[in-house]
C-alpha cells in the first residue's frame, strides 16, 4: 500500500484524509501490481461485520450532523440578539426617529431562529432515544432487547440521515442570519457548514439510507420492526390527545403516520423493486418528518410535565419549536409521499442523453 497524495477537502480540514494505492499505477508495492490482503473473521461474513460497526457509526453520524448543526444555532442566536438593524414597523410605517432594533425582534430571523430550534433539538433528542435503545440492546430482558434490537434497525437510517440534511440546513440558515458577515470567515458559521456537509455522504449516503429504509427495514421480520414503531407512536398519540393544547398535534402525528403507512404498501404494490425504490429519498425524508414529528409529540409532553421546574421560557421555547415544526415542517410529507405513492419514474425512466 503507497501513499499517492492528501486529499483537499471542503470542510473537515483539521483531520487528514488520504488518497492510497494498493499496488495499481504508477505506485506499486514492493514493486508488485497488487496488494497483500488478509483475512479477518470467517469467509463470507465480512459485510455482516462491517454493518455491525457501521450501524452505531452511523447514530454517531447523525449526532455529529445535530451538534454542529446546534453550533451554528448557538452562534446565530447570539449574533441576532446583538445586531441592530432596522426600526419598528408601526400602522403608519416606520419611524426614522425610532432608535434601531435588534435583528430577533424580525419575525423572518425568528423563524429561521426557530426552524433551527426545532431540527436541532428535535435530532438530539432521536439520537438521545436510539442511543438509549442501543443501551437496552444489552441491558434489558430478552424481549425488551429484541424490541430495541428491531426499533434500531427501523430508526437507524432516519436516526444518520434526517440531522444530515436538516442540521445542514439549520448551518444554512445560521449564515443567513449572520447575512454578508455569514459567508467571511470573521464568524465560524461557515466553516460549520462545511464541516457538516460531509455527513450526508459517509457511512452511507442519503440514497442508501433511503433504500435501506425503504427496500429493507420496513419490510424486515415482515413488517414487525415498523409495525412496533407504529404502537410506540400510537402511544404518544393517545397520551397527548388528552391534553387540548396538543391534541391537534397528535392528531396530525396521526394522520402522517397512517400515510406512510399508505405510502409503504402503494409502492411495494407491484412487488417491483425498480417501481418501489425508484422514489426511495422522498420516502425516507416523508418517513423522517413522522418520525421527528412523533419525537416532538414526546418532548412537548415531557417538558409540559416538568414546565414548573424548569422555568417557563425553556418551556415555551420547546412548545415554540414543536409548533413549528407541526404547522412549517410536517405539512411537507404530502408532496413527497404523493410520488411514492404513485410510483411515479420521472426520475428513473429519464434517458441518460437527456441530462
Amino acid at each position: 500500500m503507497a501513499l499517492a497524495g492528501l486529499n483537499h477537502k471542503c470542510g473537515w480540514r483539521g483531520t487528514t484524509n488520504t488518497l492510497l494505492n494498493f499496488g495499481e499505477g504508477k505506485y506499486p508495492v514492493r514493486g508488485e501490481a497488487g496488494a497483500v490482503g488478509y483475512l479477518v473473521g470467517q469467509p463470507g461474513k465480512g459485510l455482516r461485520c462491517m454493518f455491525h460497526m457501521m450501524n452505531e457509526a452511523r447514530i454517531g453520524v447523525g449526532l455529529a450532523a445535530t451538534m454542529l448543526g446546534m453550533a451554528g444555532y448557538q452562534a446565530s442566536l447570539d449574533y441576532a440578539k446583538n445586531r441592530p438593524q432596522g426600526r419598528p414597523m408601526g400602522p403608519a410605517g416606520k419611524d426614522a426617529a425610532q432608535p434601531q432594533i435588534r435583528i430577533i425582534e424580525h419575525a423572518d430571523v425568528k423563524r429561521m431562529l426557530l426552524a433551527q430550534k426545532a431540527y436541532c433539538e428535535g435530532a438530539l433528542a432521536l439520537e438521545l432515544y436510539c442511543a438509549r435503545l442501543v443501551d437496552e440492546q444489552h441491558t434489558g430482558d430478552a424481549g425488551a432487547a429484541d424490541d430495541a434490537r428491531l426499533l434500531l434497525e427501523v430508526l437507524t437510517p432516519i436516526a444518520k440521515s434526517w440531522p444530515s440534511e436538516w442540521c445542514l440546513e439549520a448551518n444554512s440558515l445560521a449564515i443567513q442570519i449572520h447575512g454578508g458577515y455569514g459567508y467571511t470567515r470573521d464568524f465560524p458559521v461557515e466553516q460549520y457548514w462545511r464541516d457538516n456537509r460531509l455527513n450526508m455522504i459517509h457511512e452511507g449516503t442519503h440514497g442508501i439510507q433511503g433504500m435501506d429504509l425503504l427496500g429493507r427495514k420496513v419490510l424486515m421480520e415482515e413488517g414487525r420492526g415498523l409495525q412496533l414503531l407504529a404502537a410506540r407512536m400510537q402511544a404518544t398519540i393517545e397520551q397527548a390527545g388528552l391534553i387540548a393544547e396538543l391534541a391537534p398535534h397528535a392528531s396530525a402525528v396521526k394522520e402522517a403516520l397512517r400515510h406512510v403507512g399508505a405510502a409503504t404498501r402503494s409502492a411495494w404494490a407491484t412487488g417491483n423493486p425498480t417501481d418501489a425504490l425508484a422514489n426511495a429519498v422522498p420516502y425516507l425524508q416523508a418517513f423522517g418528518h413522522t418520525v421527528l414529528a412523533w419525537i416532538w409529540l414526546d418532548v412537548a409532553l415531557a417538558s409540559r410535565a416538568k414546565a414548573a421546574g424548569q422555568g417557563e421560557a425553556a418551556h415555551t421555547g420547546r412548545l415554540a419549536a414543536a409548533r413549528y415544526f407541526f404547522h412549517y415542517e410536517l405539512p411537507k410529507i404530502g408532496a413527497w409521499l404523493k410520488v411514492v405513492e404513485s410510483r411515479d419514474l420521472t426520475c428513473a425512466d429519464c434517458p441518460e442523453e437527456a441530462f
